[in-house]
Parts: structure tokens; C-alpha cells; sequence
């Protein structure tokens, strides 16, 4: 289950759809044979049952049919629409929902009264619908009942996996949970969640076992908050809706929405009070453990920016705030560069680039290779041997190579020599090829991307040609609208002036269905895009996708794009950079890119 929802929801729906379908198929033909074998007995109405002898009864019994009717609108919301606007996706799902609720509907108005007499409630082993199933349909459809209840629970697992992952982007969003949290993976879904589930599904089976009674309970009392918390949050959102204007359909909605609200929070006390001590009592620890650790992540990632209130912002004033320093001295006249070699093919694959670069500006190289603290006079030869090597290779073409050869931490000689050298950029490989030199390789490049404060051009040693060689013609420009992200604008003009490059702006609205911000994210590139041909720069502008990395690398295959010059953090901030080293999308963008990445580290906005 887990595997299939991470694989998005259409395919989810493939799979768990039919379940669905497959359950109406059964309910109609109980509805049927009722009718056919019994005849048509609507149930009696009674009033006792509202009396103090059997009141508790009759609320029991009104929460397991609204705990069945959530469930039914959990199926319905897995199959719904996947494809076309949002207003269409709406009603296809609405349209589903109400065969559904109006077949279960049926179901207990025609199949309850045989329920009641063929069952047999002290029967433990059987439930009561199963009972009658086996008394009215013929065994094979009998048995095959039991295997669409299978069906129908593995579909509702799915329903709640698809809302965790829905749940974690709003909550990374919210700066609630880490970014690495809501990343998507190729199939436009954040997976972490799904298997964190699957994990904790798989713990509760081993330490409670296949109790019924226990995750009935967590079920029941689980929905219910969730519920009434809905329900009460969308009463106040009328409130205020209302006290700025009366309008007839959001006076009939309150009252629909606030007698939903006191019925869901009623069953939630029905239940607690019957399920207490069968699990319900979890949430008294569980709601708590959540809120500590929610709080936690708030307070170490901070207030989430609003970003509509700054795009308005940005929207209305003229010029842009990230223009008015236009190309940074420190790469317009590149002139030292800092290129670590630790003797391996792969870590030579930024040579080429490095190169390139030093052609074009007249900039000087630095080769450094680091060696460790206890290794002997034997190594440092071979190092100096190694450099001499390569540093005559490249002197042939006429740049000016200067050899460094020093013992240390790698990735603490790397920084120390940037924070003492003055040099204007590092061109450094990311993973090598093999499992051992990604891991080793990533550490020490991570560890430079943590502390550099000069741009990094980030090469990845694969054996596409893209990765390794640029000429610089096409420049990616990732933005989000943050002034973080907007830290790169200026690199991205100095490259493309330089080597005559076309730029993609690109920003992907990370609130799918948002069009007030899809159309102020199209206005803010437009006015970024009219500084760039300001400058006679070539650009394009792209406002698509939802998951910000899965876009970016999309974008960069389908544009064959030469080179992406990005922030080390956007929207989430610079406030949270002892927390979070780099932005989620930052992260999966250096490590899988199809070319190579300029990388600038984010500096807090009023520093820039």
C-alpha cells in the first residue's frame, strides 16, 4: 500500500478504486436479495429508545453509523477525479460521494431491520453483517464479501496515507515539520510520511498484536477529533465571513456546519467514554507528544514569510528591491578561483569548467589537495608530484595555476582557505560514481556548502557530458518570491552578460490550486524578466509544477539547460540556517542535477 500511494494518486486510485466499486457491487446486492427473499421492512421507530433505559445505546449506535459514513466518504475522495480543473476534480467527487453515502444510506434503512433478525449479537467471532451476508447471499458471493472488506480497508489505509502526505506539505509549509519532510519525489508526492506510517503500523502490530477492539478505537476516536476540530475551525471561518456582510448560503452553511460540529464533538465524547480503556486513552499522549514536537519545529524553524503579502509588495513598487544592486564586484571581475583535488577522476571533472571560466575572465586558478594530519612525507611527494602534473597540463593553455598542498580536515582546510584566500568562487565536484565515493565525496562537499560564503560552481562526476561540461548558453533561475532566493539574481546577470546566455526564471507555486498566486508569481517574473532585457539578456519566464525540486530537474532536462544558479535557502528563511543547512529543494537539486550548479550561500536579506 505504502509502495503504490508513494507512486502518486492516480495510481492509488487504480488499484484501490475498484475496492470502492467493488463494495457498492455488495451492498446492493444485500439491498436486493433483502428485498427479493424478505420483502421491503423499513425499520421501526421507537421512541424509548431516547429514554434514560436505552439513550446510551441509541448514541453508541448513532457514532459506529457515523464513524461507517466517514469511511464511506474516505473511499469516495480516493476515487475521486485526477485530472482537469479543480472546479471539475469538485464535482466528480461530489457526484461519487453521493452514490456512495446514498447506498450506505439504503443499506441501513432496507438491510438493518434483517440485520436484526438474523444476526446474532453475542456471536463474537462473526460480525453481524457477515451473519446476515451468509443467511443471504449464496457462499461463493459470501466469501468474496469478505475479501471486498479486505479491499475496502486497504483502500482506507490508502485514503489516510494520501492525507498524511497532503497533511505534511501544509505543515512544512507552516514550518511545523522539516522541509525534508514534504519533498517530492517523481511522482509529484512527498514519500518520507507514507513509509513513516508504514513504520508505525508495522511497530503497533508487533507491540499490541491483531487486537480488534484497540485500533477500532483509534480509528473511531481519531476521526472524530479530526472532525470536530474541522468542524468547529470552518464555524469560526463563517463567523468572520459573516461579520463583514450577511449572505443568505453562508447563514444556511453556518447552521449546517454548527450542528455538524456539536454532533461530531458529541460522538467524540460517546466514544472516548466507550473506548477509553480499550486504546482511546492513547490520545490524552498522543495529542500532546504532537503538539511538543510541532511546537519544537516552529520555534527552531521560525514563522513561515508570507509570501502573497511580499509578492503584493513587490508587485506595486517600482524598481525591485533585488535590482538595485545589480552585479556583484565579486563575480563581474572573477579573478581567483579555488579548485580542490583529492587525486581522483572524479573530482577532476571540474577542471573543464574551472578552465572555462578562468579563460573567460583571466582569473587565476588554485589547485589544493588535502592530506591527512599523520600521513607521511612519502604522501605529501605524491601529492606535490600529482598537482605539478595537472597544474602543467593546464599552464599549457596560458592560465596561471598556483599549487597548494596542505594536511588537515578537508573540508575545514577548504573554508579556511576561502575566509583567508579572498577568493571570488570554488569549483568542486558533488558525489562520485560508486556508493563509497558518493558517501565520502558528500560529506566533504556538504561540509563546504555549509561554511562557504563565495559561490560554489558544483559539478557532478556522471557519465552524462552536461554534468561535467558547460558552456554556459542556458542559465536556470529558480525563484520562489522570497527575498533569499532573489540572492542569486545578480550572479545570474553577471554569468549571462559574460557568456551571452539565454535565463529561465522559473517558480513553482507550492500551493497547488493557489491562482491568486499563481497569477502574482506570472507578474513578479514578469517584472524580473523585464530587468534582465533591460540588460539585452535573452529571457523566459515559467510559473509551473508543484514540487519545487521535481520541476526545477524537469525543467533543466526538457530546456537542456547548461548551468542553474541558485540560493542556498528560499522561502523558509536564512533565520533558520544553524537548523536547516540548506532548503529541501536546494538539497535534492545539487545532488541529481543535470548540469552544473551555481551555488550562493544565503546571507541574511538586510546583509545583501
Amino acid at each position: 500500500m505504502g509502495y503504490l500511494v508513494n507512486r502518486g494518486p492516480m495510481i492509488s486510485a487504480r488499484f484501490f478504486g475498484p475496492a470502492t466499486a467493488a463494495v457498492l457491487i455488495l451492498l446492493w446486492a444485500m439491498i436486493l436479495a433483502v428485498i427479493y427473499q424478505r420483502g421491503l421492512h423499513l425499520p421501526q421507530i421507537d421512541l424509548r429508545a431516547f429514554s434514560g433505559e436505552y439513550i446510551h445505546f441509541t448514541l453508541g449506535g448513532y457514532a459506529r453509523i457515523l464513524a461507517l459514513m466517514t469511511g464511506i466518504e474516505i473511499f469516495a475522495n480516493l476515487v475521486a477525479a485526477y485530472e482537469g480543473t479543480a472546479r471539475e476534480k469538485s464535482r466528480k467527487a461530489f457526484g461519487s460521494l453521493v452514490i456512495i453515502m446514498g447506498t450506505t444510506a439504503l443499506t441501513m434503512v432496507i438491510v438493518g431491520p434483517a440485520i436484526l433478525a438474523l444476526a446474532d449479537p453475542a456471536n463474537s467471532e462473526v460480525s453481524v453483517f457477515t451473519q446476515t451476508m451468509d443467511h443471504l447471499l449464496p457462499v461463493p458471493l459470501a466469501y468474496l464479501g469478505s475479501f471486498i472488506g479486505i479491499a475496502v480497508l486497504l483502500s482506507a489505509a490508502a485514503a489516510s496515507a494520501q492525507g498524511i502526505q497532503n497533511l505534511s506539505l501544509g505543515l512544512k509549509l507552516r514550518h511545523y515539520i522539516p522541509g525534508y519532510w514534504g519533498v517530492r519525489n517523481r511522482f509529484d508526492v512527498p514519500t518520507l510520511p507514507v513509509w513513516f506510517q508504514v513504520t508505525v503500523v508495522v511497530g503497533c502490530f508487533l507491540a499490541f498484536g491483531t487486537r480488534e477492539e484497540t485500533y477500532l478505537a483509534l480509528y473511531a476516536a481519531g476521526v472524530f477529533i479530526l472532525l470536530s476540530m474541522t468542524g468547529w475551525a470552518t464555524t469560526r471561518r463563517l463567523v468572520r465571513k459573516l461579520k463583514s456582510g450577511w449572505v443568505f448560503n453562508d447563514i444556511i452553511a453556518l447552521f449546517l456546519t454548527l450542528g455538524a460540529s456539536i454532533l461530531s464533538t458529541l460522538a467524540t465524547l460517546i466514544i472516548f467514554e466507550e473506548r477509553f480503556f480499550e486504546g482511546a486513552w492513547m490520545y490524552l499522549l498522543l495529542v500532546p507528544l504532537f503538539f511538543l514536537a510541532f511546537n519544537h519545529f516552529r520555534t527552531k524553524l521560525g514563522a513561515p514569510a508570507r509570501l502573497q503579502d511580499r509578492l503584493n509588495v513587490i508587485l506595486e513598487s517600482t524598481p525591485l528591491t533585488p535590482m538595485r544592486r545589480m552585479v556583484p564586484v565579486t563575480v563581474y571581475n572573477l579573478k581567483k578561483i579555488l579548485v580542490p583535488l583529492d587525486g581522483t577522476e572524479n573530482a577532476e571533472s571540474s577542471l573543464p569548467s574551472a578552465l572555462k571560466l578562468s579563460r573567460e575572465y583571466g582569473a587565476s586558478i588554485t589547485l589544493v589537495t588535502v592530506i591527512g594530519e599523520d600521513d607521511t612525507e612519502m604522501a605529501a611527494r605524491e601529492a606535490a608530484l600529482y598537482l605539478r602534473q595537472v597544474a602543467g597540463q593546464m599552464s599549457h593553455s596560458g592560465e596561471e595555476v598556483t599549487r597548494r598542498i596542505i594536511k588537515g580536515d578537508p573540508a575545514e582546510v577548504i573554508v579556511r582557505l576561502c575566509n583567508k584566500g579572498h577568493f571570488d568562487l570554488v569549483v568542486m565536484t558533488t558525489f562520485g560514481k560508486t556508493p563509497a565515493e558518493r558517501l565520502l565525496s558528500s560529506v566533504v562537499t556538504y561540509n563546504v556548502i555549509y561554511e562557504t560564503t563565495p559561490p560554489l560552481l558544483i559539478v557532478r562526476p556522471v557519465d552524462d557530458w552536461r554534468c561535467r561540461r558547460s558552456d554556459f548558453g542556458r542559465i536556470l533561475v529558480p525563484l520562489d518570491g522570497s527575498p533569499i532566493s532573489e540572492q542569486c539574481i545578480p550572479f545570474a546577470m553577471a554569468l549571462a552578460l559574460r557568456f551571452h546566455s539565454g535565463v529561465w526564471l522559473l517558480s513553482v507555486p507550492e500551493e497547488e490550486g493557489n491562482t491568486e498566486l499563481q497569477s502574482s508569481l506570472e507578474d513578479y517574473l514578469s517584472n524580473l524578466a523585464f530587468k534582465f532585457a533591460q540588460m539585452r539578456i535573452p529571457v523566459h519566464k515559467e510559473v509551473s509544477g508543484s514540487g519545487a525540486a521535481r520541476t526545477i530537474l524537469e525543467v533543466a532536462k526538457r530546456e537542456g539547460i547548461d548551468l542553474i544558479v541558485l540560493a542556498s535557502h528560499g522561502s523558509g528563511g536564512i533565520e533558520r540556517q544553524d537548523y536547516v543547512k540548506l532548503g529541501s529543494s536546494v538539497d535534492r537539486v545539487i545532488s541529481e542535477a543535470p548540469c552544473p550548479v551555481f551555488f550562493v550561500s544565503s546571507t541574511p536579506p538586510e546583509n545583501f
